[in-house]
């Protein structure tokens, strides 16, 4: 019989192994759960009425003490000094002393009565304090003398209050913690009798739980820590064929997707939200590999370095958010789903397409971007079309306002076989973009023999502020 109860166990799934095993425990288990709960509650009640009551009142004492003496220490420097500052001081420890009272107030009924003479004691001294520094200059030591004998006097009421309404504070938490402490052993009692006859009555049951289900948990948990400490790259050991396999291989999948996103927020620009170099890099080598027709547009600020020295870093960051902005609409409305957005970093943008689309998109962005960027510059700059600046010999020189290049490479004309050499081309592109003013993209259409000969280049250029001629 026993044997085939086990059998049985070992065939059925983990839901129906944890619903048998634990089913015998279910009465004992709500009997337990009403009794703790029972008791929890009263507890709670008990340790709320400490948390709320007594604490904050002990906690207040100490500060309300601290806070006498010092509005006496910068009442005194004040006489001294004449300064506004310790005035300042004495007075904001008057208003925090007896805003601490009316807490103190607001919580207990029961200390109503000492905390208003406590209260009243701290009027007439803040009273003598404030006839003092008025009077005892003008009136002389003998005055002053008086002044610091009620000050004295009424110091030591207060703070005599203050201690005694801890002290009963102290008292009442003494006394209920040792409720609680009844309580709490006349529950664990009970809860501990009923938990023996439960595990004598389910012993048999737990005993046909196989051990690969502990050992496949225990792999799971090791395998939650591993992530934790960022081992993404972790698997646990798991060969169950049933719920536990299921979720081993999702877990597995998880991994990897955490460390995918992991990897995306860390070469995200926190600035644009775009990804970053590394992420770059993989999208064009995939394009790449598959052999896709690529057109690899990178999109540089002319005169950037100007303008934050001229209007500074967070002026300059509008500019970087704006022009992101910028390609991110063109890129969307012009381009493709399957079209990336890249940023390089500083003011160096990525756009991945087709070469069917990267003529609209550029048009688009260097339209949009001399339509906008110029009202980020102050009106009078604006209308002048320069700023002036210095340059690194600390003269003064016009910069123009700034203006957008793009250079764009293609797989078309000749064979691009990884993503460094995107970048070399695209960046010799680039400068001959710059070499030209205002905004304006370049493309280099050179075939493989034609590339290895600057001079023999051709290229197309589009100046958004003359012409839309090419080159």
């Amino acid at each position: 019989m026993l044997k085939f109860i086990r059998n049985y166990f070992l065939r059925i799934s983990i839901s129906r192994k944890l619903l048998l095993g634990y089913g015998v425990l279910l009465v004992l288990l709500v009997i337990i759960s009403a009794y703790s709960l029972i008791n929890l509650n009263w507890i709670n009640a008990i340790n709320n009425s400490i948390l709320n009551a007594d604490l904050p009142v002990i906690k207040s004492s100490e500060k309300m003490i601290d806070l006498i003496l010092e509005q006496e220490f910068y009442a005194q420097r004040y006489r001294i000094l004449h300064n506004m500052e310790n005035l300042e001081h004495y007075r904001a420890r008057e208003a925090e002393f007896s805003q601490i009272a009316e807490q103190i107030a607001n919580r207990s009924d029961q200390r109503e009565l000492l905390i208003d003479r406590i209260v009243q004691l701290h009027i007439q001294y803040n009273e003598i304090l404030s006839k003092s520094l008025t009077r005892s200059k003008s009136e002389g030591a003998r005055v002053s003398k008086v002044y610091e004998e009620k000050i004295k006097m009424h110091q030591e009421k207060i703070i005599a209050l203050i201690r005694a309404m801890a002290a009963d504070a102290i008292s009442d938490q003494k006394h209920k913690t040792k409720v609680t402490t009844s309580i709490g052993d006349l529950a664990f009692n009970v809860s501990a009798a009923l938990c023996i006859i439960g595990f004598i009555v389910s012993v048999t049951a737990a005993m046909l739980i196989t051990k690969n289900v502990s050992t496949a948990l225990r792999e799971l948990k090791l395998a939650t820590s591993m992530i934790a400490r960022g081992k993404f790259h972790y698997k646990p050991k798991i060969q169950n064929k049933d719920e536990l396999g299921d979720l081993s291989k999702a877990f597995v999948n998880m991994a990897k997707k955490l460390k995918r996103l992991e990897q995306q927020n860390l070469d995200t620009s926190p600035l644009t939200r775009l990804p970053g170099g590394v992420f770059i890099e993989k999208k064009l080598n995939q394009r790449i590999a598959l052999k896709q027709p690529i057109a690899f547009c990178l999109l540089d600020i002319d005169n950037f370095k100007s303008f934050n020295d001229r209007y500074g870093y967070a002026r300059g960051n509008q500019v970087i958010k704006t022009t992101a902005a910028i390609i991110r609409k063109a890129v969307i409305e012009l381009g493709s789903t399957n079209d990336f957005i890249g940023h390089v970093g500083g003011d160096d943008f990525v756009v991945i397409t087709t070469p069917n689309h990267y003529d609209r998109i550029c048009r688009s962005i260097v339209k949009t971007f001399d339509n906008t960027i110029p009202n980020i510059y102050d009106a009078e700059d604006r209308q002048r079309g320069y700023i002036i600046g210095e340059n690194r010999q600390r003269q003064n020189v016009s910069f123009p306002l700034a203006s957008i290049s793009i250079a764009v490479v293609t797989n078309v004309h000749r064979q691009v076989v990884n993503y460094i050499q995107f970048g070399e081309i695209s960046a010799e592109i680039k400068q001959r973009a710059k070499a030209v003013s205002g905004s304006n993209y370049v493309v280099d259409q050179r075939e493989e023999a034609e590339s290895k000969s600057k001079t023999n280049a051709k290229l197309i250029s589009l100046k958004s502020r003359n012409d839309s001629s090419g080159i």
